[in-house]
This record gives C-alpha cells, sequence and structure tokens, in this order.
C-alpha cells in the first residue's frame, strides 16, 4: 500500500515538474528585495519544490515542510542551487513549529487541506509568528470550490479571509473563480484566495 501511494504521489509531481513557481511567491519575493544574509523562509506543503527553490535560487534559506515523503525526495533530486541551504522535515504543516527568525511564510495551495481547526490554528501561529516586516503568501478556497463537503479541507467565505488577514497590509488579494482539472485530470470549478500579506507591525 506504501509503494502504491508513493508511487501515485510520483505520477502526480511528474506532472507538475516543469510548472514556475507560484504568482504569489515570486510577488512576496520581488516585494522583499534581496534577503539580508541568512534570512529564513517556510515553505508549508512544499511538493516536490518548484517554490522552495526559487526561494533558495534568490538566496533565502528554507525549512521545507511537506507530509509525503516522495516530495521531500524529489525537492533533494531536483538539483539545488549551489550554496543553497535547505532543511527539509516530513510532517503535516499544522504539527510542525515555526522556527525562530522566519521572515517569509509560503504556503501554495496547502493551507486549505487541513481540517478546520488545524488550518486555523496553523493560521494563528504564522500570525504570531512572524515578525514586523515578515510576510505570508500562498492561496485559501472559497466557499463556491467544487470541492465543498469534502472532510479534512477548509473553505472561507471572502469575509473571513478578510478578516484572518486583518493586521496585514495586502499586497495581494484576488479572488479567482475558473472551470478547469486537477493535476490529476479531474474536472473542477476553482474558488481562489490568491494572498500576499505584509505584517506592518
Amino acid at each position: 500500500m506504501t509503494e502504491d501511494k508513493s508511487a501515485a504521489w510520483a505520477a502526480y509531481y511528474e506532472k507538475l515538474s516543469d510548472r514556475p513557481p507560484r504568482r504569489t511567491l515570486l510577488a512576496a519575493l520581488d516585494n522583499f528585495g534581496p534577503p539580508a544574509p541568512g534570512a529564513l523562509a517556510m515553505d508549508l506543503g512544499c511538493g516536490d519544490g518548484r517554490d522552495t527553490i526559487e526561494m533558495l535560487r534568490r538566496g533565502w534559506r528554507v525549512v521545507a515542510v511537506d507530509v509525503e515523503p516522495e516530495a521531500l525526495r524529489r525537492l533533494q533530486a531536483r538539483g539545488l542551487p549551489a550554496g543553497s541551504d535547505v532543511t527539509p522535515i516530513v510532517g503535516r504543516l499544522e504539527q510542525v513549529p515555526l522556527p525562530l527568525g522566519v521572515s517569509l511564510v509560503n504556503s501554495s495551495f496547502a493551507m486549505p487541506l487541513c481540517e478546520p481547526d488545524a488550518f486555523r490554528s496553523t493560521w494563528h501561529r504564522i500570525r504570531e509568528g512572524l515578525p514586523s516586516g515578515g510576510r505570508f503568501c500562498g492561496q485559501w478556497y472559497g466557499l463556491r470550490d467544487s470541492w465543498v463537503g469534502r472532510t479534512g479541507i477548509t473553505f472561507v467565505s471572502r469575509d473571513e479571509a478578510l478578516a484572518l488577514l486583518d493586521g496585514f497590509e495586502l499586497e495581494m488579494f484576488e479572488e479567482e473563480e475558473a472551470d478547469s482539472v486537477t493535476p490529476r485530470g479531474n474536472p473542477k470549478h476553482w474558488h481562489i484566495f490568491h494572498v500576499v500579506a505584509w505584517k506592518n507591525g
């Protein structure tokens, strides 16, 4: 069973292997500018590393977290930029503490794949753990997403999303609805909030 699961995730990551970093991450990195020496980021739900690699390429140290060991195997097999400093952690994102000194938390399409209580406790740790000047970037699912009703996933209204982000300066808050397919080829109606939030203190 474990081998079948690993093979399924390997096939999934193969479909995503040529995709660029998420635009929310690129916007957050651009808004930071060149990182200070030793600047630390955390990639929650890193997958095979499309965002992690970009942070490393720009000179960030990165703690990369994913529940799937196959994801971290593929990240390390990608060929990391010279001088990279990455700490891979296998674990559920809601169970991994934020390291001291983290300035950027990226979570591309990962936070919604938590139970509602875990989603909210994770967000509480992020907003309390980020220092003044820190940023969060990622995606949350809205109430009109076709996965509404599935267990283990969190969906928020626009008003709730904005309330959760109260106290941050919103450098990006875009609401998207589109009919498309998942990377596994299944039809889906997406309702997504794309977020880049700056903790301005």
